[in-house]
């Protein structure tokens, strides 16, 4: 397929992304079928992981959404036994969420299922192609998050 400009190799580039988005996506909903988890509140799982205990408010500040969605996917969380909430120690308005016993080693699954995919995603190319892959894709998130950021102050689209 031919675009006009010379646009080729960028709009096969984002048709690929934009299927690796999709096949990502089946895959997590096809591991979490029977879990209760979302990709959400699955978000929420692997940032109080790599965070340790946080408040909803560090939470919601990661997360990037609202205080009010944050306590919503604690609650499931905590229904589901994945988290649990407790008195935050210096702050009695405040309580930490934590990860459960069930909560850690569903992270623990997860985040060995997460390298083997890695490993898997990679398996065949060389240091070379595995680096230029990485730097090429470094380049087009930070542009995305650039063009989102942008998007989202009220920019223009015309730099798109």
């Amino acid at each position: 397929m031919k675009y006009g400009n010379g646009m080729t190799y960028a709009i096969r580039i984002l048709d690929q992304l934009l299927e690796v988005s999709v096949v990502l996506q089946q895959d997590m909903s096809r591991a979490f079928e029977g879990t209760g988890l979302t990709t959400a509140r699955t978000h929420l799982l692997w940032e109080l992981h790599r965070m340790g205990p946080s408040t909803q408010q560090a939470l919601s500040r990661v997360l990037q959404v609202s205080a009010r969605n944050v306590s919503g996917l604690v609650d499931a969380l905590e229904g589901a036994g994945y988290v649990q909430r407790q008195p935050h120690p210096g702050d009695r308005r405040a309580f930490l969420v934590t990860l459960t016993d069930r909560g850690e080693q569903a992270m623990a699954t997860m985040e060995a299922e997460h390298q083997e995919l890695a490993r898997q995603l990679v398996t065949g190319l060389g240091p070379e192609q595995a680096g230029a892959l990485e730097e090429g894709l470094a380049h087009v998130l930070q542009r995305l998050h650039g063009l989102v950021a942008e998007a989202s102050a009220g920019g223009s689209e015309a730099g798109r």
